[in-house]
């Protein structure tokens, strides 16, 4: 057992991190101290302990701890913030989700670099921009980016000689840069590009839009009105992405503006990128705090775990207060060797920029709680009128004041073939997307639902049995896209699985509208008399059943394809693929004749005979 008041005496008066852990051994929170044996000591005096309520619920819940010694204040910050990271500790001010806020990734250490998504910043070289807070946005950019330039977008960098190009290549979203033998590819041309779109990241966006233009009027002047119309739409995407810099200062400098907004409902933090003296854009991240963290204590958390993470740090910061450890924090974030200030403006350009931006936020501030009290109403409105549907299923709940956890299942398929399943999840009106799941059925034959159903839901069910951590939370109540005989199928499989669920069928009417919910016993809820649950089962049967189709098509192209040139004998991936390069499509393939087919150089005459005997 730990002896807490024994490792207290052990503790050294040097720099270093420490970590509190509970009874179950789980980290619950982590500092950084320049005396490791005067800072972990203060928890456990009671004079400490009554400075705050936080203090008291931490030091309460510490069973032992754990140190790290640092050579430097410095060294322990690094580590803190690292450790911090790596743990989420409750009692920490935590820059919540923080692994999923995504960047764009400029590949820049390969011949011809590549423009991606990605959650994960490594040391590779490559150029990162970005948390982005709207992943929205960011596939938007890159989708404009790869199709704009035409650009590499497979990872591999090296390629077998003869090696055909894929697919983006034959629908012009790619140059060819794996084929160089057939496909000459001017790099200087290419990395003139990754330029522009390097500066256009950077908040530079003239020089991309004049070259857009450029190219646009070109086109447009040799008639080539297709392509200048891409170009057009380009200029339009960029435009548009851009809309939001609108404060142009008398400085070129890049900064960036901090600001914290602290209530009873929120917490967050939002940045504003200042590049080429130009605001542009707005990033808001949630932070996890306690009623006692000011808005100090946010921003200067914020500014360690948020540029601890990312490598480009701009040389100048504004805030609106000096900070806890400010010159400790300049210097840390100015370890890579370039300074960068922390300002506090209190006149000029700057202030009236802290200024602008806080006004801003004071108006996102306005709107969200529009927005969150119109949510509280309608999550209100649903949670009533699904509990009233809970109880004419004979299933009331205990506590009510919490969202309705609902699932719903469909079933997808193309008369009986590559059928599929889905479960999707909702709390209240939110869909809680991590929780779905998707099924491929895999006993079932043919055009069966109900028999694919009851699949689905027993396997679901049983890994909630089995205590799979990703199933084991139960729905309080399950509504089938469907009527009478998904509900009793539905009720089948939970009764033999003694699971006490409540099952509702959601009925369409002739126009495909949701028009009753179906009981068990055959009683009806009409909707036309609860307008809120029309709304609410309409959603979650549109999808429901997007989730099922969209899976079903993905599955069902993969074997269409699989079907039309892998089942021939004969033809196995080299062929298709010299086949594909040949003819270009699928219809093209079968329209051929074995002459044309023979065309292709390693098709023999047995192989072509083969092919038009399989699509005639």
């Amino acid at each position: 057992m730990f002896d807490i008041r024994e490792n207290l005496k052990k503790l050294p008066d040097s720099p270093g991190v420490y970590m509190h852990k509970d009874r179950l051994g789980q980290v619950i929170y982590v500092g950084k101290a320049v005396s490791l044996r005067s800072r972990v000591r203060q928890y456990f005096q009671k004079s400490y302990q009554s400075t705050s309520p936080k203090v008291r619920a931490l030091a309460a819940n510490i069973a032992e701890f754990e140190y790290i010694t640092c050579s430097s204040e410095m060294e322990a910050l690094i580590l803190e913030c690292n450790l911090i990271k790596k743990y989420m500790p409750k009692y920490n001010v935590l820059l919540r989700d923080d692994k999923t806020y995504p960047y764009i990734m400029v590949t820049t250490g390969e011949t011809y670099p590549r423009v991606v998504k990605t959650r994960r910043i490594r040391k590779d070289g490559n150029r990162y921009f970005g948390p982005y807070s709207d992943a929205g946005a960011v596939n938007e950019i890159v989708d404009l980016f790869n199709s704009t330039y035409t650009l590499k977008r497979c990872p591999a960098q090296k390629f077998p000689k003869g090696h055909r190009p894929c697919l983006n290549y034959f629908i012009g979203q790619c140059r060819g840069m794996c084929c160089p033998e057939e496909h000459a590819v001017n790099r200087e041309e290419y990395m003139k590009n990754i330029d522009e779109i390097i500066q256009f990241l950077s908040g530079k966006d003239k020089p991309l839009l004049r070259r857009l233009t450029d190219r646009m009027q070109a086109a447009s002047k040799t008639m080539n009105y297709e392509e200048a119309a891409r170009w057009r739409d380009a200029i339009r995407a960029v435009k548009a992405l851009s809309e939001t810099q609108r404060v142009t200062m008398i400085t070129d400098k890049d900064m960036d503006v901090v600001l914290a907004v602290k209530d009873e409902e929120r917490s967050f933090v939002v940045l504003f990128p200042v590049r080429d003296g130009k605001l542009s854009g707005r990033e808001t991240f949630q932070i996890q705090t306690d009623a006692e963290d000011t808005r100090r204590d946010m921003v200067a958390e914020f500014i360690k775990q948020y540029y601890s993470q990312w490598a480009v740090v701009p040389p100048e910061i504004l805030i609106e207060e000096e900070l806890p450890e400010h010159a400790l924090l300049e210097e840390f974030l100015s370890r890579e060797g370039r300074r960068v200030h922390l300002t506090v403006p209190k006149r000029g350009d700057k202030r009236a920029l802290l200024n602008l931006t806080r006004r801003d936020v004071a108006e996102m501030t306005k709107t969200l709680a529009v927005r969150a009290e119109t949510k509280r109403e309608r999550q209100d409105a649903v949670r009533r009128e699904m509990d009233s549907v809970l109880e004419a299923a004979g299933n009331p709940r205990q506590n009510r004041n919490e969202p309705i956890r609902v699932e719903s299942y469909d079933i997808s398929n193309t008369n009986g073939v590559d059928s599929v399943g889905a479960m999707v999840v909702f709390s209240g009106i939110d869909k809680i997307r991590r929780d779905y799941r998707r099924f491929k059925v895999r006993t079932v034959e043919g055009p069966d639902d109900y028999g694919s159903l009851q699949e689905v839901l027993y396997r679901r069910y049983k890994r909630a049995v089995d205590g799979d951590p990703g199933f084991i939370r139960l729905p309080d109540i399950i509504m089938m896209d469907g009527g009478l005989g998904q509900v009793h199928a539905a009720q089948t499989v939970l009764n033999a699985m003694k699971l006490d669920i409540p099952v509702v069928g959601m009925a369409k009417d002739d126009h495909h509208r949701t028009r009753a919910l179906v009981f068990g016993d055959g009683d009806e809820m009409d909707l036309r008399q609860h307008p809120v649950l029309f709304r609410y089962a309409g959603t979650i049967q549109e999808e429901v059943h997007r989730f099922a189709i969209d899976y079903h098509h993905q599955l069902h192209g993969k074997n269409s394809m699989h079907s039309a040139l892998d089942d021939i004998p004969g033809v196995g991936p080299k062929r298709r693929n010299e086949l594909l390069y040949h003819f270009k499509t699928i219809d093209a393939i079968r329209g051929a004749t074995e002459e044309e087919l023979r065309r292709v150089p390693s098709v023999t005459e047995q192989v072509a005979r083969n092919i038009y005997e399989y699509f005639h």
